[in-house]
């Protein structure tokens, strides 16, 4: 039974018309999840999209490093601090 259900799915959604056991509704093309034909198309980026795509992803990249720099710095200078007020 839960093959059948997968497969009548899969040709529902392929656009196949079929027609399950009297205990459930026939299926037609109309119910499948489609796109229209025009949205579905390859999406290529051109040279100026792919640079701006890397120079986003680099400035990210170089913001997460400083954050997690300053942090560290912040945690050292804690622990540094610590020490000297021990030492007292």
């Amino acid at each position: 039974m839960r093959s059948a259900i997968i497969t009548a799915a899969l040709l529902a959604a392929l656009g196949g018309v079929v027609a399950i056991p009297a205990s459930a509704a026939p299926i037609g093309p109309g119910t499948g999840v489609s796109a229209p034909a025009d949205i579905v198309s390859t999406v290529q980026m051109d040279r100026i999209e792919r640079r701006m795509m890397r120079r986003d992803m680099e400035r990210r990249m170089m913001r997460h490093r400083m954050e997690r720099h300053m942090m560290r710095r912040e945690m050292r200078h804690r622990m540094m601090r610590r020490e000297m007020m021990h030492r007292m």
